[in-house]
């Protein structure tokens, strides 16, 4: 049995079967991949599994509890993490401070927003919060605001906001998505240490098939709202229906 096991999930919007009968089960400590053409469910899935929808049909469990009918919030407490397709970072804020606010929700749950005034001085929040920023190797920009950063600085800093809250999964959203290939590459070797020195399961849909197999140890391709295969990457790269579907001739014998 996966940390995430997922069955029989269905979602429809009107006229409009946006997931059917959808199974998936992630290993503990794996790097899964969700790929799909435009329209194939994978972020419908991905909303299902933190809250922001409700499926129609089916049931989604982590470490073996129902997420169903939970808030998003009571779903990060669980110990599920998002990032975004966007970088979601507090853009008047510097990188510190939007560190510290991870580091505080982890710890109290609930704050209110005028704890920040006195944050700097809470010498618990800001050891941890500088940590994080060293693991993320951005402790030198630790008084920038993050808004200036690059998109590739700003989906680091998202990430080490989310592992801040130390979560068991870590679902990534298109986490390269408008990045050049130089930011793209950084965010590959940022993942791959994530995964080597923290005890952490990781579900990644992404577009980009460079990252994906670079990443991820099983793969599942969903195309039309249902899961249409699983397997190995190097399987998953031949195989004729993924051609079809997603990869084309010439993706998948590249």
């Amino acid at each position: 049995m996966g940390i995430l096991e997922v069955k029989n999930v269905g979602k429809r919007f009107g006229g409009l079967q946006a997931l059917s009968n959808v199974n998936l089960s992630i290993a503990e400590n794996t790097v899964h991949a969700l790929i799909g053409p435009n329209g194939a469910g994978k972020s419908t899935l991905l909303n299902c599994l933190v809250g922001k929808l409700i499926p129609d049909t089916g049931s989604v469990m982590f470490d073996g509890q129902s997420v169903l009918g939970r808030t998003p919030y009571e779903i990060n407490q669980m110990g599920i993490s998002r990032v975004f397709q966007t970088p979601e970072i507090f853009g008047d804020l510097t990188v510190m401070e939007n560190m510290m606010i991870p580091c505080l929700a982890k710890r109290d749950g609930v704050f209110k927003l005028n704890a920040l005034r006195t944050l700097g001085r809470d010498a618990e929040i800001r050891d941890k919060a500088e940590q994080m920023l060293i693991d993320m190797n951005m402790i030198e920009k630790r008084e920038m605001h993050s808004a200036s950063m690059s998109r590739g600085d700003k989906r680091r800093l998202e990430i080490g906001m989310c592992l801040a809250q130390e979560p068991r999964l870590l679902l990534l959203d298109e986490p390269t998505a408008g990045m050049a290939r130089a930011d793209t590459n950084n965010t590959i070797d940022l993942l791959k240490q994530i995964k080597a020195e923290r005890d952490i399961t990781i579900a990644i849909i992404e577009h980009d098939m460079h990252v994906v197999f670079s990443l991820a140890e099983r793969i599942t391709v969903l195309a039309q709202g249902t899961p249409l295969v699983e397997d190995v990457p190097e399987k998953i790269k031949g195989h004729p229906k993924v051609r079809e579907a997603y990869l084309g001739e010439s993706a998948a014998a590249a």
